[in-house]
């Protein structure tokens, strides 16, 4: 006679998983919960970004040549010469048109001062909300597009809503919606060029896979596969990053490196799909038109944001060249375009030539560290101090940073398309600042690279969460973790909230703040 084994207890699915399962079990639920969590994360990122936007009313840091220099272009067509001396106060006091009609050196191009500039015509040029409200709708925008990105990358809307949450409450993405600088523009276009590749990789994947699947059929084996023509996401990829460029040149890196993103994923899709001679299909037949549909549409969009300058006569280097124009082969290019150039090169000269010190320049190899943030804003009176300093939510950032690191090992050992993805966001938004050391930069720059940290730090939190075929008992321990994390770092982001956004505190709250001493 043999004795039965005894019946082990039935493990439950841990609580947040069994929550979930209802929500996924009610169809009707399930829309409705994946409808909220992005509208509600995007309405607390804006209450974040516009409560007392207008607030301090003092042209912060940068803003004294973003803010004036978008104003003249609005109303002139070209970014104009203002007085040398007091030209803030002038603006302050009411007078914001006390500019010249002779044009000004402007080295970063017009699309980000023309949406600023927007802002200022709607709500006044004196109005401080005015001047920002472009930077909040677009920082507010990006959180919106974080959860997009990450719903696109793992079809789940709890990572996505973990993912843009993160952003939400982070100080850098704040402050950088509150202060009329083009770096929150720029990011924007910069993770909008990056969701549509990912549209356009996912749409392309499938139709390899269709061929795949005929080729199958037919008992083929083709050496070479299908050249897509029709490609609608690649194009909206290659205006979203000329876009990106036309605000700031640091978006041109980024398109190169998701230009040659795209036509590594095809090749490796074309291997999965049994075309014989897949390195040289997509490099020699897909690549070329992969390029066509990206690159020459960011030129144009590049070029259509210089409009205003190319119709106008009064901005810089407009009739630099209508003496001495391009002889020989060159010689058939309109004159405002050779002009454009020549604008062009003096802009390069700049940028590479810039060390100028400053008191709070960082150098890139600096930023992962956090060594030293900026502070936009700091004034102390008899109520206490007002400051505004760009430092991000400190444990977001360094958590991101080991996150990148952590990412990078499992890609490595998984050889997973999605980390590649975001990892290549974090390069292409930080490796070319390297090549800079001498270079007068600053920590805020980093606004671009925070959207690919917090997707990292997102896919590192769903490691610990747990995956999805793993005990209950793990599940609910990972998943507590993160729960804990979240609260932790929400917490901090209160706490550090005040000094994001001008509020008067007293001294001992602001020096509490500084926990290293090349913060302050």
């Amino acid at each position: 006679m043999t004795t039965a084994e005894p019946l082990l207890p039935t493990q439950r699915p841990a609580p947040l998983d069994r929550w979930r399962a209802r929500i996924a079990a009610d169809p009707q639920r399930e829309r409705l919960f994946s409808w909220l969590v992005p509208v509600l994360v995007t309405l607390f990122a804006g209450v974040l970004r516009f409560w007392n936007l207008g607030h301090p009313r003092a042209i912060v840091f940068d803003e004294t040549y973003y803010v004036k220099d978008s104003w003249s272009q609005w109303v002139l067509g070209f970014p104009a010469k203002w007085p040398p001396e007091g030209a803030d106060a002038l603006f302050l006091g009411g007078d914001t048109n006390a500019f010249e009609t002779a044009g000004s050196f402007v080295v970063h191009p017009p699309l980000g001062r023309f949406f600023i500039g927007l802002g200022m015509a709607l709500f006044g040029p004196d109005s401080s909300t005015g001047w920002r409200f472009a930077v909040a709708v677009f920082g507010t925008a990006t959180v919106l597009l974080v959860y997009l990105v990450a719903k696109t990358l793992t079809r789940s809307v709890v990572f996505a809503g973990i993912a843009s949450g993160l952003l939400a409450i982070d100080g850098l993405s704040i402050v950088l919606s509150r202060v009329a600088l083009l770096d929150g523009i720029l990011t924007f276009f910069l993770l909008l060029g990056f969701w549509f590749v990912l549209l356009d990789r996912r749409r392309h994947v499938a139709r390899l896979a269709a061929f795949a699947a005929a080729r199958e059929a037919s008992g083929h084996d083709p050496a070479w596969g299908p050249v897509f023509w029709n490609r609608p996401w690649l194009l909206a990829a290659g205006a979203a990053l000329g876009a990106a460029t036309a605000v700031k040149w640091s978006g041109l890196y980024v398109l190169a490196a998701f230009g040659v993103w795209v036509v590594v994923t095809d090749a490796l899709a074309r291997r999965r799909a049994g075309v014989g001679i897949w390195p040289a299909d997509a490099a020699f037949r897909q690549g070329p038109v992969s390029f066509l549909l990206l690159v020459p549409v960011a030129a144009v969009v590049y070029l259509v944001s210089w409009t205003s300058w190319l119709t106008t006569d009064g901005g810089w280097d407009r009739q630099s060249v209508d003496n001495a124009p391009a002889q020989g082969f060159w010689s058939w290019v309109p004159l405002g375009l050779q002009n454009l150039w020549k604008y062009h090169q003096d802009i390069y000269g700049f940028h590479v030539g810039l060390t100028t010190p400053h008191s709070y320049q960082s150098p890139a190899w600096q930023w992962p560290l956090l060594i030293r943030p900026t502070s936009m804003y700091w004034n102390q009176g008899d109520a206490g101090v007002e400051a505004v300093s760009s430092i991000p939510n400190p444990l977001i950032w360094w958590a991101a940073v080991a996150a990148v690191v952590f990412l990078a090992a499992r890609f490595a050992m998984t050889l997973e398309w999605r980390y590649a993805a975001v990892l290549i966001g974090v390069a292409a938004t930080y490796v070319p600042w390297l090549l800079y050391p001498e270079r007068t930069i600053f920590q805020f720059y980093t606004v671009a690279i925070m959207p690919f940290l917090v997707l990292a730090l997102t896919f590192a939190l769903r490691e610990i969460a747990g995956r999805a075929d793993a005990a209950p008992a793990r599940r609910a321990a990972g998943q507590n973790s993160v729960i804990v994390f979240l609260v932790i770092v929400t917490l901090v982001s209160a706490f550090w909230y005040p000094v994001w956004t001008g509020m008067t505190v007293p001294y001992e709250f602001w020096r509490i703040h500084n926990w290293l001493p090349t913060w302050i």
